[in-house]
């Protein structure tokens, strides 16, 4: 409606012009007027329907294609793959010497010094010295006076080792000082008092030892290892021995086996007023050994010459044959030997074990001990509990065995003897032994060990193995706090002995006796507290026994020493 009234106007307006100018003309007009125009729209009836879904269309699609197959070759490069890199455990710092000092009842001081440079792949040199002694009294009987039963080790090396690409030179100068005090003797002799010079008994040894080794990561490699060494053992003025000796193994795997062979040679030189004939030892022993995860085996021997105080030189054959093989892996493993040595009772070995022999050659002319067969089997393996065992028996033939008898000659004018000092004896015998070893964890800070041995002697002239256990044993165990706190504990155990003391009359063997030791238990105990990585501090208590040990007839030990001190590293 408005739009056609805007259009009546607009008309209006545009043909104004003409009607003024038309009035101009003729001012006289008729003029109809009729209703207005008003617009109106019909009722229409709309129509509502709904959509449908359902598509009526249907299309169907029809693929054509075809596959044509063609080689594809991409362009590749070869490269070197870089070497993983294993990168090891951070090294414990080392430090390059340290100091240990104690002090202990019997006026017992100790004192240990090592002095080492740090890692280092060019070699290494350093210097260790020891002293311990002892200076106190003990009782040898109830109604005896005290006699002093000190004693004195001393221990000193300069070593040092040269790594090359494939081998090393290793080398050590020692020196080695023992002093004995012969205080156990006879008690039911009247009126003897000696002075402790009249039973001092003095040992040193100085050596020298070189050797030369190969530096071999796969075992297929030649392999091999050279040692020189010389000793001078001296006891008293016109008493001493030079030693000189050499030996070497060399080895190499030849078809699936291993080959090699050891080789060896001892000169001994004595003061002519002893012998003036030297002595040696010299031995080949060849061998062949294979082995698998399974099982493995060593066949060879040893073919050795034995030139001691004797017109010739002795021959011996020793096998050297031991075979093992796998019953439970990891668990059960059983091993067999067919063996034989020779043990060289030298004076320095023989001071170790009794240094208490009588002041003349004995020392420096016992014969050495053959071990013509050693028959042996065992069992080894884990026990699953965080820990190993071995179990072992074995059978012995032993020409020489060395035993040694309290003498008693209070007759002698020039030497009289009290039993404070040994002689020497030799047997030939056999030997059955049956040895056990087991270690583990406890917890992660417990920890223990124990071996067992039983021995059984047959011997051709003596009833007993005179000084020997029939049996012995230990058992350790070791408490660790976070390497803060240690502590340990030893208990030993020694199986009855059997001593034999020999009275002389003035020209011949009066009479001998011997007495029986019954068993001994012995207690060790230790701890450390390490205040820092460089402190730390520690204190010992040794020899807490049940009754009185004697190690030899005569000798009682000393009882219950306390020893208590501190390490420093510098």
């Amino acid at each position: 409606m408005k739009k056609f009234l805007l259009i009546k106007l607009l008309i209006l307006i545009i043909y104004m012009p003409a009607i003024a100018q038309a009035d101009k003309q003729d001012l006289k007009r008729e003029v109809t007027l009729f209703n207005p125009y008003k617009p109106s729209l019909p009722d229409v009836r709309k129509k509502s329907f709904l959509p449908d879904v359902n598509d009526t269309s249907k299309v169907r699609p029809d693929f054509i294609y075809d596959i044509k197959t063609t080689p594809f070759t991409p362009e590749y490069t070869v490269g070197l793959i870089k070497a993983a890199s294993l990168l090891p455990d951070p090294l414990p710092k080392l430090y390059k010497s340290y100091i240990k000092l104690g002090f202990g009842n019997y006026f017992s001081p100790l004192a240990e010094l090592s002095i080492t440079n740090e890692r280092s792949k060019k070699g290494a040199i350093g210097l260790y010295a020891r002293h311990f002694s002892t200076n106190g009294k003990i009782r040898l009987q109830k109604d005896v006076d005290r006699v002093f039963a000190g004693y004195m080790d001393n221990d000193v090396s300069l070593f040092g080792k040269k790594f090359f690409r494939k081998n090393f030179l290793d080398g050590s100068l020692d020196f080695n000082q023992k002093t004995r005090y012969a205080y156990g003797y006879d008690t039911s002799i009247p009126d003897y008092n000696p002075e402790k010079k009249d039973i001092r008994l003095g040992y040193n040894n100085i050596g020298t030892r070189v050797s030369f080794e190969s530096l071999n990561l796969d075992s297929a490699n030649f392999s091999y290892d050279f040692d020189l060494n010389y000793d001078f053992f001296y006891d008293a003025p016109g008493r001493y021995q030079h030693n000189a000796g050499m030996t070497g193994i060399m080895a190499k795997s030849y078809k699936d086996f291993y080959v090699g062979s050891g080789i060896s040679f001892d000169y001994y030189q004595l003061p002519d007023l002893l012998y003036d004939k030297p002595k040696y030892i010299a031995s080949v022993s060849p061998f062949i050994k294979k082995s698998s995860p399974q099982w493995s085996f060593k066949a060879g021997l040893q073919l050795l010459l034995d030139k001691n105080m004797t017109a010739s030189a002795k021959f011996h054959i020793y096998p050297d044959a031991n075979f093992s093989f796998t019953i439970v892996p990891s668990y059960v493993r059983f091993f067999a030997g067919l063996n034989g040595k020779l043990e060289k009772n030298e004076p320095r070995n023989i001071i170790d074990e009794n240094p208490f022999l009588v002041r003349d050659i004995s020392l420096f002319s016992l014969p050495n001990s053959s071990h013509a067969l050693i028959v042996s089997s065992g069992l080894q393996g884990n026990t699953g509990l965080d820990g190993n065992y071995l179990i072992s028996a074995s059978y012995s033939f032993i020409n020489n065995m060395l035993l040694y008898s309290n003498l008693v000659f209070p007759d002698s004018v020039p030497d009289p003897q009290m039993g404070n000092f040994f002689i020497p004896l030799t047997d030939n015998g056999e030997l059955f032994r049956i040895h056990g070893e087991i270690n583990g964890i406890i917890t992660d800070k417990i920890s223990y060990t124990g071996n067992a041995n039983f021995y059984k002697y047959t011997l051709s002239d003596n009833p007993f193995a005179w000084s020997k256990p029939d049996w012995d044993g230990q058992i350790g165990v070791r408490y660790n706090l976070r390497n803060k706190i240690i502590a340990g504990m030893d208990i030993t155990a020694v199986g009855k002995r059997n001593f034999l003391v020999s009275e002389l009359g003035t020209l011949v063997t009066r009479t001998s006796y011997y007495f029986e030791t019954p068993m001994h238990v012995n207690i060790d105990l230790s701890a450390e507290y390490r205040y820092t990585k460089i402190l730390s501090f520690w204190l010992k208590f040794n020899n807490i026994s049940f009754n009185r040990y004697y190690e030899w007839a005569f000798y009682p030990s000393q009882r219950f020493l306390c020893l208590v001190g501190f390490t420093y590293s510098l």
